[in-house]
């Protein structure tokens, strides 16, 4: 009989919550076979059987947590397919052995009961007492370690629960309900009307935890400008077609938004930066981020070299990413090492928002809703232009606000002139 553990699943990754068995008791899997899918902080995990044979047990249920080394199963190499395991086998003996011999639990109880009243006195921790004393004790709800006996050797009898029970209340003995009543500042709340009680899946603990961390532990603010995206759409519109046909990919808006990104930090440096204890550390390579939303929360897949790619490979990695974000797919290197993010509030009708940063770095950039609107021209008059506000929120412990307000403007810049991106893309 081999058991199941949990294995090593990644240096930053100890712990999980069991999201599926892929098996069940009885089945027969063969070594390397995915036999449960482990829940992670960041992506969902198949763990492998180790060896050939039959689930014999399973021993930890879905939605339990586990951590690395735990035994969640045990698995019997010779073990045939179909067959019980030795715990619904052994519960099928004893009530076969019950259903046989009806008339003997009398007799057993009986016995049992001779047995518990000539028993010696059994020790629970520092109190000694007998079997008797201690049921009634039960009987009555009343903690053995607070009777007082008259036996010499210390031994709790019936007689001194029955004479604790009858004993006047002590003026202090009230503290101890008291603080049963000042103790209830649990996190749970009972409400009048009707709710629904829903466990945090790992992820979303996770999603939560680290968006407190990053509140308290950075220095965060939020600069604000708005673009014009008229160039942006006709360029679109005259190259999308030919773009498709020739890729195999739609031209949508954030490849225009990580190029210029890229362009940006390459201008300002420290925006492309993580501290790191007294020291600040300028990545020289470009991989931004992509906040995917799924239905577990929000996962911010990594596009690889962005400054080495062109408009197709930034669209083609962001579909791929898209894709295996919804579907559970993602490794932890496609969520590992970005060093900016952009997260596009827009397709779900935001107008505005000031973005949490993805630590450790120290920027990231929020699109929104596209909206025409009435914008005076440089000749004066006036034109309904698809206007977007951006938002830059960054670290002012290492960015300052100068560097961010000029981020922000280089950005919206290469924007509404998109041709020196296609050009130097």
């Amino acid at each position: 009989m081999q058991e199941i553990k949990i294995p090593e699943l990644a240096e930053s990754i100890t712990e999980g919550t069991i999201a599926e068995w892929l098996v069940k008791e009885g089945d027969k899997v063969e070594k390397g076979d995915a036999i449960v899918e482990l829940e992670t902080d960041k992506v969902n995990v198949e763990v492998n059987s180790e060896f050939s044979g039959v689930i014999a047990e399973i021993t930890s249920n879905e939605g339990e947590d586990v951590s690395v080394g735990d035994i969640i199963g045990k698995l019997d190499e010779n073990g045939e397919a179909g067959a019980s395991s030795g715990k619904e086998e052994s519960k099928t003996e004893e009530a076969d052995k019950n259903e046989e011999a009806p008339k003997e639990e009398p007799k057993q109880e009986a016995s049992e009961k001779n047995k518990q009243e000539a028993a010696p006195e059994q020790s629970n921790g520092d109190v000694i007492a007998s079997p008797a004393a201690r049921k009634r004790a039960r009987e009555l709800g009343i903690d053995l370690s607070e009777v007082q006996t008259r036996d010499p050797l210390g031994r709790v009898r019936p007689d001194d629960v029955n004479a604790h029970k009858n004993a006047p209340k002590k003026e202090s003995a009230p503290s101890k309900p008291e603080k049963k009543e000042e103790q209830p500042k649990s996190e749970k709340t009972e409400f009048d009307k009707p709710v629904e009680r829903v466990k945090m899946t790992r992820r979303r603990q996770t999603i939560a935890k680290n968006l407190v961390e990053v509140q308290h532990n950075t220095a965060m603010l939020t600069t604000f400008n708005e673009v014009d995206m008229t160039s942006v759409m006709e360029l679109r519109k005259q190259r999308k077609d030919k773009f498709l046909e020739k890729n195999g990919v739609k031209l949508g808006f954030m490849s225009f938004f990580a190029k210029a990104v890229v362009g940006a930090l390459k201008e300002f440096p420290l925006l492309n930066a993580e501290i790191q204890g007294n020291e600040l550390v300028i990545k020289k390579f470009y991989d931004i981020g992509i906040a995917v939303s799924t239905d577990d929360g929000l996962v911010v897949p990594v596009v690889r070299d962005a400054d080495r790619k062109d408009f197709a490979g930034i669209e083609q990695d962001i579909v791929d990413l898209g894709t295996k974000a919804r579907d559970n797919k993602l490794s932890l290197n496609d969520l590992q090492g970005g060093s900016f993010t952009i997260t596009n509030g827009g397709t779900f009708g935001s107008m505005m928002s000031t973005p949490i940063l993805n630590a450790p770095q120290v920027g990231i950039l929020g699109m929104h809703n596209i909206i025409k609107r009435p914008i005076a021209m440089p000749d004066d008059s006036i034109e309904v232009r698809p206007m977007m506000y951006i938002a830059l929120s960054y670290d002012h412990r290492i960015v300052d606000g100068k560097e961010a307000v000029q981020f922000l403007v280089r950005i919206k810049e290469m924007l509404e002139d998109p041709y020196d991106l296609l050009l130097e893309g």
